[in-house]
């Protein structure tokens, strides 16, 4: 999965992972959701076995000054650390990485330090290639705070998420959350197309 340097007018295809998730969070749901894979929220749980690889366009996102879309792949990563030896082909050539956790449950607020560490410093993504989302599964009775994180994990973006209560905002936070991306990887390339024009 390599991201293609072209960009087209209207549609640029990127290629964004979501991280492992830790075990029974609802990382699938939500990645599912996303990409309007189902509208069922609520289905039996099946863990990801490896990764499942969403495809979709996703469109109206906010890129700097304008509006446009994108193509986006999105790897569904099972957390299970008997995967482990596959992350790092996951990882390669990555443009973001999501990271999905129960914040109710206090174990994942540590684990998602592992999920950084691999995913996100040893790739050397910026702040806006990240997100950190607070999934509430149903009936949780969601509390909106900033849960405790560790220092580096502070600096990255957090939503929460509740596709019961609030669906459509979790789509809208991802989709600005994409247009970040897209933003990142335009600069990018306008900085690696000048150093070859220089």
């Amino acid at each position: 999965m390599k991201k293609q340097n072209k960009l087209r007018q209207t549609k640029s295809r990127r290629t964004v992972a979501t991280s492992p998730r830790c075990f029974k969070c609802g990382k699938t749901a939500l990645a599912n959701f996303l990409s309007d894979t189902t509208e069922t929220i609520g289905a039996d749980y099946c863990p990801t076995q490896g990764v499942r690889i969403l495809e979709f366009e996703s469109h109206n996102l906010s890129n700097g000054n304008k509006n446009s879309a994108c193509e986006v792949k999105l790897w569904d990563c099972a957390g299970d650390f008997k995967f482990e030896s596959c992350w790092p082909a996951l990882m390669k050539d990555s443009n973001g990485v999501v990271i999905v956790f129960n914040p109710d449950v206090p174990s994942h607020l540590k684990e998602i330090e592992t999920w950084y560490s691999t995913f996100i410093f040893s790739q050397g993504l910026q702040e806006a290639q990240c997100l950190l989302v607070a999934h509430h599964k149903p009936g949780s009775g969601a509390d909106s705070t900033r849960p405790p994180l560790a220092p580096q994990l502070n600096k990255l973006p957090l939503i929460h998420s509740n596709l019961e209560e609030e669906p459509e905002d979790v789509r809208q936070e991802f989709h600005k959350y994409l247009g970040n991306v897209m933003r990142m990887l335009s600069e990018k390339q306008e900085r690696e197309e000048m150093s070859i024009i220089t």
